[in-house]
């Protein structure tokens, strides 16, 4: 089964703000927010331990706990066990994305990506989430961004762990599809190289964006489509930036970010339309990919996302983008 038959839709919800990803979000704010999402016909959920140690998983399982449980895909990660144990949330070393969930769970997190901290780490999100099954299982962050030099020792510990794991659950039918969720296009990039195992998918955040995509576009992309794994874009608003926020790469953006997203912004304003449905409809034109998995924490931020899937863009938005050079030559778009 490709995860593009899987998903019952090309909008779904990533759901990191829920482990109170930047700010300290409330429980009541969490569940509205999956509630709204279900109101408008939103069926996947991608959550993980890392977000919040935990906390994602728990209030995402409790907003769905009424729910029927054929009636939506869920899909959850693997690379972090979180302990009983606790640990001040703020002085967590996590490379580039340090004091990202600082008003998360104070749990003691784990880096592991063996056979047996695979296994641990699936049976405490069930429990988290209060269901039986999971339906996609990635295999988090084993990029530079989180592992720097180490990268490539993480890496070959999750190929010879997570990885032959997840397939053997997924051919034994436990699972559906597994794959790599990372914000990094290098270790996808390996990963297609393998004769086995083979992932489905790759859940790929803030890689394939109106702001960044060029690397994507060289050779990953080209090969997923060619060996048939599907994309799962993650984070098509670069942090909150293409969305009106002021976060690129989950830091504040840098100027040279600031004055690319203000011209995409003045095109976008003299032809009508939101930056959003740019960004979201720009990540869906791309052949490998299957569904955006946008983030949010207000209720209204759904009815945005929704509208922007279904806005109308005139295609002399997309010429004049490109010919200004904030695109890609290469990057599929919309109306081509």
């Amino acid at each position: 089964m490709t995860v593009k038959s899987l998903l019952p839709g090309r909008l779904g919800l990533g759901t990191a703000p829920l482990g109170s990803m930047f700010r300290d979000v409330s429980t009541e704010e969490a569940a509205a927010t999956v509630d709204a999402a279900w109101d408008h016909g939103i069926r996947y959920f991608d959550t993980a331990p890392f977000y919040g140690a935990g906390l994602s998983e728990i209030r995402l399982g409790d907003a769905l706990a009424g729910r029927p449980r054929d009636g939506y895909v869920l899909s959850t990660k693997v690379g972090r066990v979180i302990l009983d144990e606790v640990e001040d949330p703020a002085g967590r070393e996590l490379g580039e994305k340090g004091g990202l969930f600082e008003h998360g769970r104070p749990n003691k997190m784990v880096d592991e990506w063996t056979a047996d901290a695979t296994l641990r780490s699936i049976e405490d999100s069930l429990r988290r989430l209060r269901t039986d099954r999971l339906d996609i299982v990635w295999v988090h962050d084993v990029a530079q961004d989180f592992h720097g030099d180490e990268w490539l020792s993480v890496y070959e510990s999750a190929r010879t762990g997570a990885f032959r794991v997840l397939q053997r659950l997924r051919d034994e039918g436990v699972i559906k599809a597994w794959g790599l969720g990372v914000n990094r296009v290098e270790p996808l990039e390996l990963t297609l190289d393998l004769d086995e195992p083979k992932p489905d998918a790759f859940l790929l955040a803030g890689r394939y964006t109106l702001l960044d995509h060029d690397r994507a576009l060289q050779r990953l992309l080209p090969t997923a489509v060619d060996q048939g794994v599907d994309l799962v874009v993650g984070g098509p608003y670069s942090s909150g930036i293409l969305a009106g926020g002021t976060h690129f790469e989950y830091q504040e953006a840098p100027a040279h970010i600031i004055e690319k997203v203000q011209r995409i912004k003045e095109l976008a304003e003299r032809h009508g339309i939101s930056v959003k449905a740019a960004a979201l409809q720009f990540a869906l034109a791309h052949p490998a990919t299957a569904a955006v998995i946008p983030g949010a924490t207000r209720p209204s931020r759904i009815a945005e996302d929704v509208a922007a899937l279904g806005e109308t863009i005139p295609a002399a938005f997309w010429t004049e983008l490109r010919d200004a050079g904030l695109v890609s030559p290469q990057a599929p778009l919309p109306t081509a």
